[in-house]
């Protein structure tokens, strides 16, 4: 079976962590959210897979090559110009054409089961049918309005709680028939504001799937967080790396731990790491491959990607630190900051709550960084 990953977006809202990488590549408990997305597929027996790449594309080709890992073939269409999502779908026509095919966000975490929705697919014979998922808060999304039998009637952008006629949200998969494809013209084109309007238009009928399994568009700061956490906790069901020791605490291949260590789960530490005498160590907690942790750094809720290195009695709460980073002894960061990559922070100095740093920046030691310009 043929599915359509969408991974060329640029992932503006998780900067400064997607100044290097796109958002595809961004690590859900260590390997990359589209990592998940391709097993999903493969589980569901999507063996043939096409990509479309724009921003960063080297790091996801390195990253997947063809496929083989998985058990899956994978082809790369290059977009030198975004082509909207339609658009970059539209490019592979003569691939994707020919039978019934799923298209499906290679930025977004699901454990949906596919197998379900192109049942339901097939039981309604329509054009197309869109995964629907419920929201607490409709302002953060497009929402889908539907007959009671999921025919879809209607949409809005982002309504607020008051205005909402709708609380599901589409959630960028899609079950296509290759005759769709006929519909979408050449050059940047979109399905949500351009080719669906255009069904409701016609009349063409087309259904929502609506489901409830696990989805999070990974589309901020917070809910790429909350999705590193659904993972150690197992609100989403994907594959954790590492030797799993007692009920949530993961331990990474060559990784050593040394005495007196505290660790207190749900924790998922990578390959090639080494904890010292005395760290503490609090999840809901990720840590990357190759990163070293010194003797008595506290380490409390978080992402911390691979590499790098965490000083001596330095302090990490609740922050997400990018690749490569060194962090002084007796540095602290506080809540919510996030750190680019390649940054150095040095020895004493404290981040304040929710600041930003951009990739390869110098904090000089004993220096209390709030984030205005210096």
């Amino acid at each position: 079976m043929k599915a359509m990953i969408l991974a060329a977006g640029l992932g503006t809202r998780l900067r400064p962590l997607t100044e290097e990488i796109s958002k595809p590549m961004v690590p859900i408990a260590n390997r990359p959210v589209m990592e998940h997305i391709v097993e999903l597929l493969a589980r569901h027996g999507f063996d043939e897979l096409y990509v479309n790449l724009h921003y960063h594309p080297d790091v996801i080709t390195r990253h997947f090559s063809g496929g083989e890992r998985w058990g899956v073939s994978i082809t790369y269409s290059l977009e030198e110009e975004l082509q909207g999502t339609a658009g970059g779908v539209k490019r592979l026509a003569g691939e994707l054409g020919g039978e019934t095919f799923l298209v499906i966000s290679g930025d977004a975490l699901t454990d949906l089961d596919l197998t379900s929705l192109f049942a339901f697919h097939r039981a309604h014979g329509r054009l197309a049918t869109l995964v629907i998922t419920p929201v607490s808060d409709p302002s953060k999304y497009g929402v889908v309005i539907t007959e009671e039998d999921g025919r879809i009637t209607g949409f809005q952008e982002k309504p607020s709680r008051e205005e909402a006629l709708s609380f599901v949200a589409n959630s960028g998969i899609y079950v296509f028939e290759p005759e769709v494809l006929e519909m979408i013209p050449a050059g940047f084109y979109d399905f949500g504001s351009q080719l669906f309007p255009r069904f409701l238009e016609e009349g063409i009928e087309f259904y929502g799937y609506r489901h409830g399994d696990y989805w999070n568009d990974v589309g901020s700061l917070e809910e790429y967080k909350a999705g590193n956490f659904d993972a150690l906790t197992g609100k989403v069901k994907v594959k954790i790396p590492g030797v799993r020791i007692g009920e949530d605490v993961w331990i990474g291949d060559e990784t050593v731990v040394e005495e007196e260590v505290v660790m207190v789960g749900p924790i998922c530490v990578g390959a090639q790491c080494e904890v010292r005498r005395g760290a503490r160590l609090f999840g809901p907690l990720v840590v990357g491959d190759r990163t070293i942790i010194d003797e008595g750094a506290i380490l409390y809720r978080g992402i911390k990607w691979g590499d790098g290195y965490i000083g001596k009695d330095a302090h990490l709460l609740d922050s997400i630190v990018g690749w490569e980073t060194d962090i002084g002894s007796g540095a602290a960061l506080l809540k919510d900051t996030v750190v680019g990559h390649g940054t150095v922070i040095g020895e004493g100095s404290i981040i304040h709550p929710s600041v930003s740093i951009m990739p390869g920046s110098v904090i000089e030691k004993n220096h209390h960084f709030r984030g205005e310009p210096e």
